[in-house]
């Protein structure tokens, strides 16, 4: 960040507001001039003298107080700004954004700032995907507004869900992000598909793994916080999908083969991250199929799914990126290898989900990524979250080194 860049910190009532006081200070340390605006809602979490100390700047917190009589307050403040950041947001100042409302001085020298704008919504889970919340963030980033996806974990209510504010640290990786206007994935569009496919053996049954879709959906979630075009192709899971990617559900192996040929072919990237059936049963009973006096025992006769990266190799042009996962639980490295090159694929990320903390269900993983002609890089155990930022930097490394 250049030295002396205007900072312009919205602070509104959210139990978050004391994380705003820790990005204060990052602000300062990073050389900007931080002023800060506060809602009368925040003033309930954290005093304005806080903010003040740590800004060397007076707190903004009514309208129309300010001692300038040549000088409109919200106007002169919404001209010193070089960036708006607004963390955290609640669902009222989302709403006021999204919507023009100017009813207090956060809301109107809002509307008054042509500068970037950057929203952190921090709120209940329920709030936050209440249908009027997600339709204000969706006008948001149609008004040209950067959102950062709220993250996942304990939240004041004493349960854990979706909305917890980011740490500092990765909202100023954002602003960084942002300073620089573009990264190598923004504007791409990009697929990923997440879950595990079910194959049906009759109506109250079927075949499926044990994958969560975590890992895919935080891939999502990264591709998106880096400026992409994300469509999500999800087999069932319990996640809620990140807010603002175009969510497509499927079902069967075939019900996402169809998804990713229709999709893939106006994408830049595929990410195959879904855990993907090989096996569906050759028929499948229309009734339920009912347990035998007569015998203890049933055959399932199985047959192949289709292979989805081998129909996707045959329509992949040049100019695409095609992103493989292979969970192995021996001969990882060799297994991985046949694959990168018999899909044809420019990265493959490999897991031994043998292995305490790896792969399905969990929250943590540890990965090795390979591409052609490269040596492999092994990631250490870490959250998922954590992981997908590694594997979506190395895909964007990708991107920048193809042009």
């Amino acid at each position: 960040m250049a030295k002396q860049q205007h900072v312009a910190l919205y602070v509104t009532g959210s139990i978050a507001a004391y994380k705003a006081l820790a990005l204060t200070r990052l602000f300062v340390k990073d050389g900007a001039a931080v002023r800060v605006v506060m809602t009368k809602a925040a003033e309930a979490f954290v005093t304005p003298l806080s903010f003040q100390i740590l800004s060397k700047n007076a707190v903004v917190t009514e309208m129309f107080a300010g001692a300038q009589v040549k000088a409109v307050d919200h106007i002169e403040l919404a001209d010193w700004t070089d960036l708006a950041v607004v963390a955290p947001a609640t669902a009222d100042i989302i709403a006021k954004l999204a919507n023009g409302i100017a009813d207090d001085m956060a809301s109107l020298t809002l509307l008054a700032t042509t500068a970037p704008k950057l929203v952190v919504p921090a709120m209940n889970q329920h709030m936050l995907e209440n249908a009027a919340t997600k339709r204000n963030l969706d006008t948001l980033k149609q008004d040209g507004i950067t959102v950062m996806t709220p993250a996942s974990g304990f939240l004041a209510e004493g349960y854990s869900g979706r909305g917890r504010m980011p740490e500092p640290e990765a909202i100023m990786q954002t602003v960084k992000n942002l300073k620089q206007h573009t990264t190598p994935l923004t504007g791409k569009k990009v697929v990923v598909t997440a879950g595990g496919t079910r194959e049906r053996i009759d109506p109250v049954r079927f075949i499926t793994n044990d994958s969560s879709g975590k890992m895919g959906y935080a891939i999502a979630e990264e591709m998106q916080d880096k400026g992409a075009d994300v469509t999500l192709i999800s087999a069932p899971t319990k996640l809620e999908a990140p807010t603002g990617v175009n969510l497509v559900p499927v079902l069967t192996t075939e019900d996402l083969a169809e998804a990713v040929t229709k999709f893939f072919k106006q994408a830049d990237i595929l990410v195959m991250a879904a855990a993907v059936a090989d096996f569906k049963p050759l028929n499948s009973a229309d009734q339920k199929i009912k347990k035998s006096a007569d015998n203890d025992q049933m055959t399932l006769q199985l047959t192949k799914t289709v292979d989805i990266l081998k129909q996707v190799a045959k329509i992949k042009q040049p100019n695409q990126i095609t992103v493989g996962f292979a969970a192995e639980t021996q001969n990882l490295l060799d297994n991985a290898q046949q694959k990168l090159v018999g899909k044809q694929l420019d990265l493959l990320i490999a897991n031994d989900v043998s292995k305490p903390g790896v792969g399905f269900n969990g929250d943590t993983n540890q990965v090795t990524i390979l591409q052609p002609g490269q040596a492999p890089i092994k990631t250490k155990l870490a959250d998922k979250h954590i992981i997908a930022k590694q594997v979506v930097d190395q895909i964007s490394q990708l991107v920048q080194k193809e042009g």
